[in-house]
């Protein structure tokens, strides 16, 4: 029998095109099962969000936003991760998967993962095609399935929030992550420390960069890979997992201009692992050479982060 699906969309309410087509592409998704929405408006009003929703779908609205499209709004600790646990208790269904606001499911996405844990998994994830401005670069995991060993030595990209499917009840976010920051790469890893990921590689999710929230937020990235080193000790382990956040923490302090601070986790990343590339590109942030957003900007159409 196939299984039900529940999808949560969390929203601030300040980005409805975008909201409106990531609900529609939920809504395509030719699934045999059972197949429900949860938007939830985090701290936004929801009615004003269902409006917002309205707008878009019609005219199959009535019907969608009847039958399929619930908007609630979040009831536990405001931000993501909070919003994302608000959603998966309104669902009453076998399974739940995620999807950002600004973000949109491809053509089949559903259907490949939902066979793919048939075969006995617990959590899906599935490559994605990352759009910044009018470039679409196509990020694959190169593997069928994703360990936790893999998330400590890279984030693993295409392991994405708006890839997620997994079964309900076997795992809630983490409403502790500062400002909801890495709170999906959290979830990710201690599903793969339960039972190693179903990965379909295939793009079957585009990811828009240009939209995030969390854009420039530098000193909410900053603590939120703190609370990652804190919580998952193993990330210090691995030399090369370990270089790769010491080097983001040195880009985010010299982001902020924190020059002192950005050296000597350079230097801690040349310590880890002597060719991470981060702590050469943060040094030079840090003094001046070129800027933060340029950086980011070069390498988001290449379909990379920092």
């Amino acid at each position: 029998m196939t299984r039900s699906v529940g999808v949560v969309i969390p929203t601030r309410g300040d980005r409805p095109a975008q909201l409106g087509q990531a609900v529609r592409a939920v809504l395509d998704q030719r699934y045999a099962g059972p197949l429900s929405l949860v938007v939830v408006a985090d701290g936004a009003d929801p009615t004003t969000v269902a409006e917002q929703i309205a707008d878009v779908l019609v005219p199959r609205v009535a019907g969608d936003l009847r039958n399929h499209v619930r908007v609630l709004a979040n009831r536990r600790t405001p931000g993501l991760p909070g919003a994302r646990n608000t959603g998966i208790a309104a669902c009453e269904t076998d399974l739940v998967a995620f999807c950002d606001d600004d973000d949109l499911w491809l053509p089949g996405k559903l259907d490949a993962q939902a066979r793919a844990l048939a075969d006995g998994g617990e959590f899906a994830s599935c490559a994605v095609e990352v759009e910044y401005g009018r470039r679409r670069t196509v990020r694959l995991a190169g593997a069928s399935a994703v360990t936790a060993a893999d998330l400590v030595r890279s984030r693993m990209v295409m392991v994405h929030s708006s890839t997620f499917l997994f079964e309900r009840g076997a795992l809630w976010a983490d409403e502790s992550a500062p400002g909801g920051q890495n709170e999906d790469w959290d979830l990710a890893l201690r599903a793969a420390e339960r039972r190693p990921i179903t990965h379909v590689d295939r793009p079957l999710v585009r990811v828009r960069w240009g939209a995030s929230h969390y854009a420039g937020r530098w000193a909410e990235r900053i603590a939120g890979l703190e609370w990652m080193l804190a919580k998952h000790p193993e990330l210090a382990d691995d030399q090369r997992g370990a270089a790769r956040v010491y080097g983001q923490l040195a880009f985010g302090h010299a982001a902020l201009g924190h020059r002192g601070l950005a050296a000597r986790w350079a230097a801690r990343t040349f310590a880890a692992r002597a060719g991470e590339p981060r702590a050469p590109i943060a040094l030079a942030v840090a003094a001046g050479l070129i800027s933060a957003p340029a950086v980011l900007a070069l390498l988001h159409q290449r379909g990379h982060g920092i």
